[in-house]
């Protein structure tokens, strides 16, 4: 029995996987968001799990927000509450210190897509459908959508996609950089755990300086971002795993890290 209401979380070899269980169609409501959140509260301060798998039970990943929830909402005010939470979650999951890999299946939309853009990595089923259908509604995105979109797939294909409402699958979503890689649906959940399964063998410590400089590419200069890399250079190399890998090299043997 999960002690969560919208989520299975398991672990296994230093990988946690999030399922995400709110049939049918994975609706991201806001008690849902509310709840992962508290999932990530945990993970992170779990030594022993060093890599996230983030995937939908069912047939979806995530078909998008709960529209059902929209009509609850009496003003344009609380309507921009609703969006400016789910900034902070995904802004925060993006900024996460441990990888978090989505593995997307069946449909990622709207809000589907909008929190497995702010995952660091995507593996997609090759028929998967992703897409910002929101102004088939007369909406526009909320969950940061609208920015982070162009940012995989240059702002024409965003325009294209948001203004269409139109998805494109899996193997599209690789071709224009949206996606890491792109599998059969059979093999899509194998290849994430061999994915997390190589970066579960990395340093810890390295990992989370590594998931900070790529935070810099986004929100400072190419001039801040290699100062701070310098910086951060000199913290992994005063690191015990640091300092460990070195001499593994050195000595032709694999590195045995401690995540210090």
């Amino acid at each position: 029995m999960s002690k969560y209401q919208f989520f299975l979380v398991k672990q296994e070899d230093r990988v946690a996987t999030i399922s995400i269980n709110h049939p049918p169609a994975n609706a991201l409501s806001s008690p849902l968001l509310q709840e992962l959140s508290t999932v990530f509260d945990e993970l992170e301060n779990d030594a022993e799990v060093k890599v996230i798998v983030l995937h939908g039970q069912g047939r979806f990943f995530a078909a998008g927000a709960d529209i059902k929830e929209f009509t609850t909402v009496e003003t344009g005010s609380d309507f921009a509450k609703l969006s400016q939470y789910g900034q902070e979650l995904f802004d925060r999951i993006e900024q996460f210190k441990k990888p978090v890999i989505a593995a997307i299946h069946g449909a990622a939309l709207g809000g589907g897509l909008e929190l497995a853009m702010a995952c660091h990595i995507r593996l997609v089923s090759e028929t998967s459908k992703l897409g910002l259908p929101e102004l088939q509604l007369g909406l526009i995105p909320g969950f940061a959508g609208s920015q982070r979109l162009p940012r995989f797939v240059g702002v024409a294909k965003a325009a294209e996609m948001l203004l269409t409402s139109e998805p494109i699958t899996g193997n599209e979503a690789v071709s224009l950089g949206l996606a890491n890689h792109a599998y059969s649906e059979e093999e899509l959940m194998t290849k994430a755990y061999e994915l997390a399964g190589k970066l579960a063998k990395k340093s810890a410590v390295s990992m989370k300086l590594a998931l900070q400089l790529l935070t810099y590419v986004n929100n400072h200069s190419y001039e801040e971002g290699v100062k701070k890399e310098a910086e951060l250079f000199g913290i992994a190399f005063d690191s015990e795993d640091g300092q460990e890998g070195i001499k593994a090299f050195i000595e032709k043997r694999p590195p045995q890290f401690k995540d210090k």
